[in-house]
């Protein structure tokens, strides 16, 4: 079910045949390189840095930029990087269309058996990010390809930016790569994620909100412990604080819309040392998801009167945070008729899903969003049908088939947009 105010936008026969021309070409270009980038997602995997580390991830986007004549800008944090590529001659008013993939992995123990497995202990690529690297890669290569084969007059004119972007897993990098000027000139965003809940060769396309708002939600519960034998004499912070978790899981979804999911969860709990101690503190750690602005305003509210409430009527003191605020992805309806579009022209219609209901995940290409409009789609990666492992799973591995696939429908995407 599409969201309520926004609808599909069918891209027209003058669009569709601005890119009719190269689709062969870009075709047999991503046939002639898949090997080559199949091989540099696995030199990615086998060297993956955690967020905020990815120094020599960085270094090697650059080179690799570099060898096909663009020039990057990395930032200050040495980080992350951005380039520009201009092909053909656009008019002044040619939109810039910006093509972004996240950088980097996870604190996690790669336990696959390939021989491309994670050569850094504790850290993998296990959420598919080497794979969104090597796809926009992909896409640079393909164009900067395509102008070659092209003489100037037959070169599609379409301005293009490429964001490599940092510390993904920790909700940090797509605002350092907008205060550092990303964003600057951008008209169009676009972004995939690999999703090994579909089979490869099955794209999804969701048009408005694609996945929750995420809200860290931090709870200290404080009063007056005691002996574990004496009750009577504390206030008992302990119960209180499994008092806090039941009586949210039960009431924060009860004061919210029905309609629209929220999804709340205590996954850290600490406090005491003894078993014969009640402790005077206890500290929760969670996170609040919701899907529309409304009802997350609403499930802060309830459970900062639920905290009041609860300390009033045990004599404890309970406070509440909320922190790393990060917002839904809202998928654009141009940008996403795009997508929609060039995955339709590469794996066919009927691969092509549309999905019915977001995720209660969390993905900070909802930054850019906040600025640009732009769409990010899913891209099945299991190579079977049946269990796959899931992404931070450290089995998760990806049918390599997909960098093709990724690359062939974000490269029509971009110059579909490119060329409106």
């Amino acid at each position: 079910m599409l969201d309520p105010d926004v609808r599909r936008r069918t891209i027209t026969p003058a669009e569709t045949e601005r890119i009719v021309p190269f689709e062969i070409l870009l075709d047999r270009i991503a046939e002639e390189r898949t090997a080559a980038w199949v091989q540099t997602r696995r030199h990615l995997h086998r060297h993956p840095e955690l967020s905020g580390q990815e120094f020599q991830t960085t270094q090697f986007i650059a080179e690799r930029l570099r060898s096909l004549g663009i020039e990057p800008v990395i930032l200050d944090r040495q980080v992350g990087c951005t380039a520009d590529l201009t092909l053909g001659k656009p008019g002044s008013g040619a939109p810039l269309i910006a093509i972004r993939a996240d950088i980097d992995a996870l604190p996690l123990q790669d336990r696959k058996t390939v021989e491309y497995s994670s050569e850094c202990a504790g850290v993998t690529h296990a959420c598919g990010h080497d794979v969104h690297t090597t796809i926009a890669l992909a896409v640079a290569e393909t164009m900067v390809r395509l102008a070659e084969k092209l003489t100037e007059t037959d070169t599609p004119s379409v301005n293009l930016r490429f964001i490599f972007q940092p510390a993904e897993e920790i909700a940090e990098g797509a605002a350092w790569m907008v205060e550092a000027g990303a964003l600057q000139g951008v008209q169009h965003i676009l972004g995939l994620h690999v999703d090994p809940m579909a089979q490869i060769g099955r794209i999804g396309i969701r048009y408005g909100v694609l996945t929750a708002h995420v809200d860290e939600v931090s709870f200290v519960v404080r009063g007056k412990g005691g002996h574990a034998a004496r009750p009577q004499h504390t206030t008992d912070p302990l119960l209180t604080a499994a008092t806090l978790i039941t009586t949210l899981y039960q009431q924060v979804p009860r004061q919210t819309d029905a309609l629209h999911p929220t999804v709340f969860t205590i996954g850290s709990i600490h406090g005491g040392m003894a078993s014969n101690v009640i402790p005077d503190e206890i500290r929760l750690e969670g996170t609040l998801r919701t899907t529309d602005k409304a009802v997350r305003i609403k499930a802060i509210n309830a459970i900062g009167n639920i905290c009041r409430g609860l300390g009033e009527a045990t004599g404890n003191q309970i406070e509440v945070e909320f922190r790393c605020p990060l917002g839904a992805v809202f998928n654009s309806t141009t940008a996403t008729s795009a997508c929609e579009h060039s995955a339709i022209q590469v794996v066919g219609n009927a691969n092509v899903t549309l999905i019915e209901k977001p995720s209660m995940g969390g993905e900070d290409f909802a930054v850019y969003l906040e600025h640009v409009p732009g769409s990010q789609f899913r891209l099945g990666c299991a190579a079977a049908p049946g269990e796959w492992p899931l992404l931070h799973s450290p089995f998760f591995d990806v049918d390599e088939r997909a960098i093709e696939i990724g690359a062939r429908v974000l490269t029509r995407a971009a110059l579909l947009l490119g060329l409106m």
